[in-house]
């Protein structure tokens, strides 16, 4: 049996599993400054730079995001000699694909 429709009803469907706006209980502004910032870290990057990343990151045995986050988050380039940090990185890895 089909749905009756009433004044204002556009026939779209229900909005029973709205769960609110995507920056839940907080400050839209902040939500949309934090939106733009991880867009221009993450995807702004031009491609002969995102390339000699995961080159650098194989080499070291990582991931592209854990090697770029890695350069976001310290500002410095992780090389060979850094085998405690990478380690540290890859044991993180490890712990999360336990969950």
């Amino acid at each position: 049996m089909a749905r009756r429709t009433r004044i204002g009803d556009n026939g779209g469907p229900p909005l029973d599993d709205y769960e609110g706006p995507p920056w839940g209980k907080g400050d839209p502004h902040r939500f949309l400054q934090w939106k733009k910032a991880v867009d221009a870290a993450w995807k702004s990057i031009p491609p002969q730079i995102a390339l000699m990343r995961l080159e650098r990151a194989e080499r070291l045995g990582l991931t592209y995001e854990e090697y770029t986050l890695e350069l976001l988050e310290r500002g410095r380039f992780l090389q060979a000699e850094d085998t405690d940090r990478i380690a540290a990185i890859k044991a993180a890895r490890r712990k999360r694909r336990r969950r």
